[in-house]
C-alpha cells in the first residue's frame, strides 16, 4: 500500500495539466464541434434543434449569424446551456466524462493519521480530487505541523464526530451531515473525537 498523501498528489495533478491559451471562438466550428461529438449528421442535429438543414449548414460554414431563438433551439438540441455555445473548447476537452468508482474500489492511501480512499482516480486532467478518508488521527500532536496546499478544499462528514483546526479559526466539533468549505493554503488538520474513527469525503480544487 501507498503511503503517498493525495494532499501531494494535488502539486502533481496542476504541474502537469495541459495549460493552453484560449483561442478566439468560432462558433460555426463551436457548432460543428459539438455535433460531431454527438456523431449527429447535419440533417439529424437539424432535426433535432427543429431548425431547417439549410440553415444549420450556414451556421457552421459561417454564413449566416443566427438569431437568439436560433441560438436557444440549437441549445436545446444539443442538451448544453446558450452560454456553453460560446465557451471556447480546450484542447484534448472529452465531452461527457464520468468516472464511477465502486463501494470499497478507490485507490488506497495510508497515511499515520488519514486512510484515504482517492475516488474517480481513472479520470486524468481533473480540476477536483474527489477522496474519502479514514480519520485515525486522536490529537494535533500526531501531526508533523499543518497541512497546506493550493486550491480549495470541501469537507463532508459522513460518519462519527470530527474536530476541525484551522489556523486562523477556533477549532470546530462536526458531526455527520456537517461541511466546511475552506482555503487549502490555511494551515488544517482533522481528528476524530469519537470513540470509533470517523469517516469523511474530501473534495480539493486542482485548478
Amino acid at each position: 500500500m501507498s503511503t503517498q498523501d493525495p494532499k501531494s498528489l494535488i502539486r502533481i495533478a496542476r504541474d502537469t495539466g495541459d495549460h493552453t491559451e484560449v483561442e478566439p471562438l468560432d462558433l460555426g466550428a463551436r457548432v460543428r464541434e459539438l455535433r460531431k461529438a454527438r456523431n449527429w449528421t447535419l440533417e439529424q442535429a437539424a432535426t433535432q434543434a427543429g431548425l431547417a438543414r439549410s440553415t444549420l449548414s450556414k451556421i457552421e460554414n459561417g454564413q449566416m449569424s443566427p438569431t437568439y431563438d436560433a441560438l436557444k433551439k440549437l441549445a436545446i438540441g444539443l442538451e448544453i446551456s446558450v452560454p456553453q455555445l460560446f465557451t471556447p473548447p480546450q484542447r484534448n476537452q472529452v465531452i461527457g466524462r464520468m468516472a464511477v468508482t465502486r463501494s470499497g474500489d478507490g485507490a488506497a492511501h495510508a497515511t499515520a493519521t488519514y486512510e484515504h480512499e482517492l475516488l474517480a482516480e481513472t479520470l486524468t486532467k481533473k480540476h477536483m480530487l474527489p477522496y474519502r478518508a479514514r480519520v485515525r488521527a486522536r490529537s494535533m500532536e500526531e501531526f508533523e505541523g499543518w497541512v497546506r496546499h493550493d486550491g480549495e478544499e470541501f469537507m463532508y462528514v459522513l460518519t462519527g464526530v470530527v474536530r476541525l483546526f484551522t489556523e486562523f479559526y477556533e477549532p470546530v466539533e462536526m458531526r455527520r451531515g456537517d461541511s466546511a468549505y475552506y482555503d487549502g493554503s490555511m494551515g488544517h488538520n482533522v481528528i476524530s473525537v469519537s470513540d470509533e474513527d470517523a469517516t469523511i469525503l474530501w473534495v480539493t480544487s486542482l485548478a
